[in-house]
């Protein structure tokens, strides 16, 4: 499917859609995946909890030589390690990448001991969407350090083989999703992007090797997102072209909606938004259907001149405000219990409005 084909595919998302960002504290895949699965766009279930392997930073690198971990997922590259299996690597990443062959690259049990049954769910329920999500290359190139202490960023070959290394996996995984017959939602979970600076040349090149990937997933087949939990330049990855722009809505809708011209290219377009509308953060206070009544207030006041709340909303998806590993399984619960009510104060508003969704499109 070409990238316009999959682009129109957006319009076919369920209005305010529920999905997860991607880890859940469950510890037995079966209970990780009944959870997943209850979304109206089920989500690849990570579960790193006594598994670090699992955690986003390993779970994207696995495989790059020099790798080391620690408990909380900060990742180490031994330079010498590294240099000594650079070659083996990167002969057989291009050899991969060349041919299209990527099954190698897929997660293994070790990153994600949820992906093959997921895979059989989706094929076996028929699927229509199937949510998936992958460290992306700009947090794992920030976040990850030589046993020196560089960024991944500074160490020019070191850079270029994560990103290489990230690109196959994320391919890897979409082309296993239509394998099995499903479109697939491919998120590049970028909480590193809260650091980007465009005065940066690397970080602007970051940015454009960003781009490119979203580009090559789209030519693949997938609708790509992009989840950044702190705030960034949002004019920025708005003109990245993602099919879907993940945020917290607390902390960052306000932010991105002030992007008045990125945000009109972005939607004209036909990318749309997944809002992370419940709050993960356990120290805040809130009402779920005044966060509702907050976002239609602020979509209303700050959307561009032609694009309306329910045609904006009719698209629109709707998550927790990022993963839940770090939270009890009752929290949880309670949290995608919450996601729900949300959806249905946001459905309602849309529903009140519906006749204004085929009002003129924007000129």
């Amino acid at each position: 499917m070409s990238a316009p084909n999959i682009r129109r595919a957006v319009q076919l998302l369920p209005a305010c859609a529920t999905t997860g960002i991607g880890s859940l504290p469950h510890t037995q895949v079966e209970l990780g995946l009944q959870v997943a699965l209850s979304m109206d766009i089920p989500f690849l279930p990570q579960l790193p909890v006594g598994k670090p392997s699992e955690l986003m930073i390993p779970a994207a690198l696995e495989g790059l030589p020099g790798l080391r971990f620690d408990d909380e997922g900060l990742c180490t590259v031994d330079l010498s390690a590294w240099e000594a299996g650079r070659a083996e690597f990167e002969a057989k990443l291009e050899s991969a990448l060349s041919a299209g062959a990527l099954e190698a690259y897929e997660p293994s049990p070790e990153a994600c001991r949820a992906w093959r049954p997921f895979l059989w769910e989706v094929e076996h329920r028929k699927l229509a969407f199937a949510k998936v999500q992958l460290a992306g290359p700009f947090t794992v190139r920030s976040v990850a350090r030589t046993d020196s202490g560089l960024s991944a960023l500074e160490v020019p070959g070191l850079d270029q083989g994560m990103f290489r290394l990230v690109l196959a996996r994320s391919l890897a995984m979409v082309k296993a999703l239509r394998r099995v017959g499903t479109t697939p939602l491919f998120f590049l979970d970028e909480p590193g992007l809260f650091a980007f600076q465009r005065m940066n040349p690397r970080h602007l090149l970051a940015l454009q090797e960003l781009r490119l990937l979203v580009v090559a997933l789209q030519r693949e087949g997938a609708l790509v997102g992009l989840h950044c939990c702190g705030n960034t330049d949002w004019g920025a990855l708005l003109d990245s072209q993602p099919d879907l722009l993940s945020l917290d809505v607390r902390l960052s809708l306000d932010a991105m909606l002030e992007e008045g011209e990125a945000l009109e290219r972005f939607l004209s377009s036909g990318a749309t938004l997944s809002l992370g509308i419940i709050p993960t953060d356990l120290s805040s206070t809130y009402e779920v259907t005044e966060l509702a009544d907050s976002v239609e207030a602020s979509l209303k006041a700050a959307l561009p001149r032609g694009f309306t709340f329910p045609r904006v909303v009719s698209t629109m998806l709707l998550t927790p405000a990022c993963g839940l590993a770090m939270r009890t399984v009752q929290d949880a619960e309670r949290i995608l219990a919450e996601l729900k009510v949300a959806q249905r104060r946001l459905r309602g508003a849309l529903d009140a409005e519906r006749p204004l969704l085929h009002s003129p499109p924007p000129h």
